[in-house]
């Protein structure tokens, strides 16, 4: 099979590993006899140094006409410390999932039996979790009116939902949901959000749409504390964007890193596969940055919008082989040899190689 990809590599040390993710998928291509064809592109700072544009349209059509989009990471510390700038990096990126329709954004959280003892949490807490977050992307409280009033003394942001937009994020969980364990979570604040009501009453009118999907409904103050708690009680959890984006990162450390975590952003038509983590500037150029989380969201892409589970299934194994014989990155070396972020993909590739 051919496939046309879209590589936006982002900032600081998005293009050490997504440089990986590319070496591991040519070789999983190679031995499944693929051909991957990659569409490299400038997005955040990058793009906004190139071009003054942190999505120019450029970079839109060649994701658009893609078979998937894999990207990195964006931000810098310039535009971090900087309130006044009118250009930034994350604007990109929210325009990105407005024009590509990526209403959903899928993020998987599990633990590795070799890792487990390097989270933060309990191993009687954590152990057995494989839980999924579906978090709403393009709607919300990131995307409403907003502004300021009274000499600029008073701001506001505004939080607005359609039915039609929780209805298909809903459809996209139950979906999920039914794949899995069959048991489907709805993260709101409705004893207090009128949206969050709107998110409730609609997902009780789709419950017999899904009769073999167990769905409840919790308040997001009260999953904050239980994913802490008991983690594996959860199978899919769907959520609002403000909501999704603050828990899907409390939920990450529960594997012990995030350099771990893949994601997947998905639509109607393409969809965009990234790593949770952030750009880590201070990394950049050294070689030390963590490929695994950008490597499996690769194994995402191939799953997901290739619909190659074979192929998937292999690159999961090879990571946790290599994480298990300890050719990991110094954010995981725990005082053992720490490999660098390009031979930890080199030592992928030999495992697919010999599989």
């Amino acid at each position: 099979m051919n496939y046309t990809i879209a590589l936006l590599a982002g900032d600081g040390i998005g293009p050490e590993v997504t440089a990986e993710a590319v070496k591991v998928s040519n070789a999983i291509a190679k031995k499944f006899d693929h051909e991957l064809n990659w569409k490299s592109a400038l997005t955040g700072a990058a793009a906004i140094d190139a071009v003054g544009d942190p999505y120019p349209p450029e970079t839109h059509e060649v994701c658009a006409s893609a078979d998937a989009v894999l990207f990195g990471a964006i931000g810098l510390p310039r535009f971090d410390n900087d309130p006044s700038a009118k250009v930034r990096p994350e604007q990109g990126l929210l325009r990105m999932r407005k024009q590509l329709g990526l209403f959903a954004n899928v993020r998987p959280t599990f633990v590795f039996p070799s890792l487990i003892d390097k989270s933060p949490l309990k191993r009687d807490r954590i152990e057995g979790t494989d839980l999924v977050f579906v978090r709403e992307l393009t709607g919300g409280i990131y995307f409403g009116e907003r502004g300021r009033q009274d000499e600029g003394e008073t701001a506001y942001d505004t939080c607005t939902y359609t039915r039609e937009e929780i209805k298909r994020l809903a459809r996209k969980g139950f979906e999920l949901a039914r794949s899995r364990r069959k048991a489907l979570c709805l993260v709101d604040k409705a004893n207090v959000l009128e949206t969050s009501r709107l998110w409730r009453e609609t997902l009780q009118g789709m419950e017999a749409e899904y009769p073999d999907v167990k769905v409840t409904y919790e308040l997001v103050d009260a999953v904050a504390m239980r994913l802490i708690q008991w983690p594996s009680a959860y199978d899919v959890l769907i959520t609002e964007n403000l909501f999704g984006d603050i828990l899907t990162d409390e939920a990450s450390v529960i594997s012990g890193s995030m350099g771990l975590m893949p994601s997947a952003s998905i639509g109607s038509e393409v969809a965009l596969y990234e790593p949770i983590h952030g750009s880590f500037p201070q990394a950049t150029g050294k070689n030390i940055a963590n490929p695994l989380a950008t490597v499996l969201s690769a194994a995402m892409m191939f799953e997901m919008s290739f619909h190659l589970k074979e192929e998937a299934e292999l690159i999961r194994s090879v990571v946790n082989q290599s994480l298990a014989d300890g050719v990991v990155t110094e954010d995981l070396a725990d005082g053992a040899k720490a490999y660098k972020t390009s031979e930890v993909g080199d030592y992928l590739v030999s495992l697919i190689e010999k599989a």
